[in-house]
């Protein structure tokens, strides 16, 4: 029996702002160790046997973030499927099961596999890998059955930011789910945890794709028909799976749970699915807040968890305090949040980390750069940060990987100089190409053609000094590129 790995990578993680942002997002960054989230989420399936190719979904301009993090583990993925725009993950797993029952395409072969789909969130901590590997065995063996499998965690705390799960009749080692809770007040959460009869909604499931789309197609046959209908009209676009633009952003926004799984209940009748829910205690959290990072990672003696350049006073008492690029210097506080980045500071009470989300909803509407990107910003090709700006100029520092390349391109409104720190680039300037190593330099006139690329085997560094009356991104007019990118993207 075969288990298919669906990971949804959806998702701006805004209440971790100012480290997670619009396009560089909590999942991919490597907040409980080396790995990102993504990539932990990848490796907790290793030395399960007959586990298939991750398929995983994400938002389109993440797609990038995901083929390179994929390509670090060695790692080529069956599908990166990519919405178009976010739909909540009820349309992100149907878009994978269409995948696995129909075909990656319309120009490809049905692959007509069947097997049962593991269905993770890219963003979860789980300390105890055997006790998880093992209840994913038992929950495939129940999901080849025909049932709709999920996993409620055995809550240790009366939790009011989880929704719950109301454990029915036992099957195995499993339940029947008797019914889902939504986010309880403390005194009801109390209740829940005192009575053993209830598990936090971890938002892992199991099931095959054939009962699925079923499923779906019987109790949400609106969302059923946009996603078929925008799978038909899907392409590939190199390693991405890409569905109608305009088909998938007019299907409803929906979560499984409310699409299928309350619907489904304890019991189906004759042609239905049972939906099932398998006990998980394997340490495990949603890092959806910086408070539950602070929990969840490695303190000193006086409860601080830190990270970077900090100097925490004695008096520093239960802080999460994170340093990015500067020193930071913290006397006298307790229960507080401070996080660095080169370009914002976040200080928060710990019990305020919710309304982060707020801040970052204000920020957007301000249209304040800070939180969609970093000031490092990541592109296929490696990546830029920009080290000054002024009224005329801007200055910026490249990395170009091994063998990548920018696209060829002319600018309007700026011209460019370029000078070699580390590496060798390739130029195109023009009807010319040549060579530069490190401490060589070249112009780039307005409206002159022109491409960077590294041809060497270590990463090339550039800084580049941009001057004219508009310097914005999106003055690029992208005239060839092997990332079939446009505009900014």
């Amino acid at each position: 029996m075969s288990i298919q790995p669906v990971i949804l990578a959806g998702g701006s993680g805004t209440r971790l702002w100012p480290l997670s942002r619009e396009l560089y997002p909590k999942q991919f960054l490597p907040l409980m160790g080396e790995r990102s989230l993504l990539q932990e989420t990848v490796s907790r399936l290793e030395g399960l046997t007959d586990v298939a190719a991750p398929i995983v979904v994400c938002n389109e301009e993440h797609r990038f973030l995901v083929a390179e993090q994929m390509r670090q583990m060695d790692i080529q993925p069956k599908a990166i499927a990519l919405e178009p725009e976010g739909r909540n993950t009820a349309p992100a797993l149907t878009l994978a099961a269409l995948i696995l029952c129909n075909a990656l395409g319309p120009d490809s072969q049905p692959s007509g596999d069947d097997d049962v789909m593991l269905v993770m969130p890219a963003d979860h901590v789980i300390n105890d890998v055997p006790a998880f590997q093992a209840a994913l065995q038992n929950g495939a063996k129940l999901a080849k059955n025909g049932s709709l499998v999920t996993f409620g965690i055995v809550p240790t705390s009366p939790e009011t930011g989880y929704g719950y799960i109301h454990k029915g009749v036992s099957e195995e080692s499993a339940f029947h789910v008797a019914e889902f809770v939504e986010k309880p007040d403390v005194d009801s959460a109390k209740n829940m945890l005192a009575s053993k009869d209830y598990l936090w909604n971890s938002g892992l499931f199991m099931m095959q794709p054939s009962v699925w789309l079923r499923e779906l197609g019987r109790h949400r046959p609106d969302i059923a028909e946009a996603c078929e209908a925008a799978h038909a009209a899907s392409h590939l676009d190199g390693d991405f799976y890409r569905p109608d633009r305009e088909l998938f952003a007019a299907c409803p926004s929906e979560s499984i749970d409310y699409a299928v799984m309350e619907r489904v209940g304890a019991s189906g009748s004759e042609g239905t699915s049972t939906c099932l829910v398998v006990p998980l205690e394997v340490g495990w959290s949603d890092l959806g807040a910086w408070s539950t990072l602070w929990e969840q990672g490695a303190k000193d003696a006086n409860g601080n968890l830190i990270q970077g350049d900090v100097y925490a006073h004695p008096s520093m008492k239960d802080s999460l305090l994170i340093s990015q690029n500067r020193m930071v210097a913290a006397v006298g506080l307790k229960d507080v949040i401070v996080v660095e980045t080169a370009d914002a500071v976040l200080v928060a009470h710990k019990n305020s980390v919710q309304d982060v989300k707020d801040l970052v909803a204000r920020l957007k509407g301000e249209k304040r750069p800070e939180q969609h990107n970093h000031r490092k910003v990541h592109r296929p090709w490696g990546s830029y940060e920009t080290v000054d700006v002024g009224g005329r100029f801007q200055v910026k520092r490249l990395s170009v990987n091994p063998g990548a390349a920018l696209s060829l391109q002319m600018h309007h409104h700026r011209a460019e100089h370029w000078v070699v720190v580390t590496g060798t680039a390739k130029v195109t300037r023009g009807d010319e190409e040549f060579l530069l190593t490190e401490n060589q330099s070249t112009y780039v006139p307005v409206g002159v053609q022109h491409r960077l690329e590294n041809p060497g085997t270590i990463t090339t560094e550039i800084i580049e000094v941009q001057t004219g009356g508009y310097l914005e991104e999106d003055d690029i007019v992208r005239l060839e590129d092997r990332y079939n990118r446009h505009h900014e993207d």
